[in-house]
């Protein structure tokens, strides 16, 4: 009895050590985000030391400025999600939707006028079109870890 009792406390630790294993790695924090993003837009745009400290200092304050006015406008889109909702509950959603985007493009063209005073225009240049790339294979590494591999 001793002994099946060892052989089943065995096979259940086995089984938690296995599941532990195998549980999906949690994607990484904001933090693990920005030093990823920093690094690569850096490299991609060849940004000095310097120029680096003092541009992400700025991006991501637009980073955190563009986002709290995404968050507002999911805040009223959740709204919409009420069987009750009028149209004019709906139109005035639509309308702050309409506006978050419309600040998030008016902080875009103010930041870049900070941007413009620490590099040029080519490195700008260089970062947009890496930020785009950056967010693209991070969607296209997140669908791949979804979908089982094919054979």
């Amino acid at each position: 009895m001793k002994r099946l009792i060892v052989i089943m406390l065995i096979f259940c630790c086995g089984i938690v050590t296995l599941w532990a294993q195998n549980k999906p790695k949690e994607p990484f924090s904001p933090e693990e985000f920005r030093a990823k993003q920093e690094a690569y837009l850096t490299q991609k745009a060849k940004l000095t030391k310097e120029e680096a400290v003092k541009f992400f200092f700025l991006y991501n304050e637009l980073q955190d400025k563009k986002r709290d006015l995404t968050r507002k406008a999911w805040k009223s889109i959740k709204k919409g999600n009420d069987d009750k909702t009028t149209e004019a509950e709906y139109e005035q959603i639509i309308s702050d939707v309409l506006d978050s985007r419309i600040n998030c493009d008016q902080l875009e063209k103010e930041y870049f006028f900070k941007f413009k005073k620490i590099i040029s225009n080519e490195k700008i240049y260089k970062i947009q079109k890496a930020e785009m790339h950056f967010h693209r294979e991070l969607l296209k590494g997140m669908k791949e870890k979804d979908q089982p591999h094919k054979k």
